[in-house]
């Protein structure tokens, strides 16, 4: 970040939406989390960010922990910061809701079952319902997965649907897969695409 950029805003507490206080659908989660990470942003959003699942997090972090530790979702280091100050350089900072597919950390930061991600599935669709956003950005190859599965569609090579938007009638949205932020680097240079050159692919397809 440089001197004069803007400092990315962490989500209030408070703003988290929160679907199924204490849900226990899923065992082994319900043993391997901190905090349910609910999803935050404007209840009105047009763009809904869609990640996996929550990281382990960092407990000791002075504001950035995860949503494993604050219980809101992309508020990691990392990957919450670098999407959220993705998705403000593309002009939605503050019109943009954040969620994840399954709202409980894995063990091990392993991937999220067909089983916990299908028993989340009806909280990401209630958030839909109450957000009711024109476009949902996906990010990576899981969370993409989950939000087609909806529409009963299989993916055949994630690289080949970034940026490419997927129609989704039966929850009236449009789908725009995008890489997962953690491997974002290493992907851009595997299809020749600048940094500049991803954002404006993205942004085409944006309300």
């Amino acid at each position: 970040m440089t001197d004069t950029e803007e400092p990315i805003r962490h989500p209030d507490s408070d703003d988290r939406l929160v679907i199924e206080p204490g849900c226990s659908r899923c065992p082994a989660l319900v043993e391997s989390r901190t905090r349910i990470s609910w999803g935050t942003g404007p209840r009105d959003a047009s763009v809904l960010v869609v990640g996996e699942a929550p990281g382990a997090g960092d407990p000791d972090a002075e504001t950035w922990k995860g949503g494993n530790h604050t219980g809101c979702a992309y508020t990691s280091r990392h990957s919450g910061r670098r999407v959220r100050r993705l998705m403000r350089e593309l002009g939605y900072g503050d019109d943009c809701f954040f969620t994840n597919a399954a709202k409980c950390h894995p063990e091990g930061n392993r991937d999220p079952t067909d089983a916990e991600l299908s028993n989340c599935r009806g909280h990401l669709e209630t958030e839909l319902g109450i957000v009711d956003p024109a476009v949902v950005v996906t990010t990576g190859k899981h969370a993409t997965a989950t939000l087609l599965a909806f529409e009963e569609i299989e993916q055949d090579g994630f690289l080949d649907s970034v940026c490419e938007p997927i129609e989704c009638p039966t929850l009236g949205v449009t789908c725009l897969p995008i890489l997962h932020p953690s491997y974002r680097e290493v992907w851009l240079s595997r299809l020749g695409l600048s940094a500049e050159e991803y954002r404006e692919r993205i942004a085409v397809h944006l309300p």
